[in-house]
């Protein structure tokens, strides 16, 4: 399973990003994920379930350390895009 994860952290500084965000920007950088987009109102990250999963767990744990009052996201699952074919449709038959 793959999942997109949009969030956001608050409160906003339009003068400078406030900590909690330059936090929350190098947990997504620095995770095995396949594709992150930081932005200044918004982030999106995709990957695999799992990365995504502790990455937004390690978001929320060190945002909120960093000072972030809110945190805002959303998570969806991604359509299948194919990928290898299930065991029994394979044609690997006896």
């Amino acid at each position: 399973m793959r999942l997109r994860v949009e969030f956001t952290t608050e409160p906003f500084d339009l003068d400078e990003p406030p900590q909690h965000a330059l936090v929350a920007r190098e947990v997504v950088q620095s995770a095995p994920l396949d594709s992150v987009d930081v932005g200044p109102f918004g982030n999106t990250a995709e990957g695999p379930a799992e990365e995504v999963l502790g990455t937004v767990q390690a978001l929320l744990r060190d945002s909120l350390g960093a000072g972030a009052t809110r945190i805002s996201l959303q998570l969806n699952v991604l359509p299948d895009t194919g990928g290898d074919p299930a065991p029994d449709a394979a044609g690997g038959g006896s």
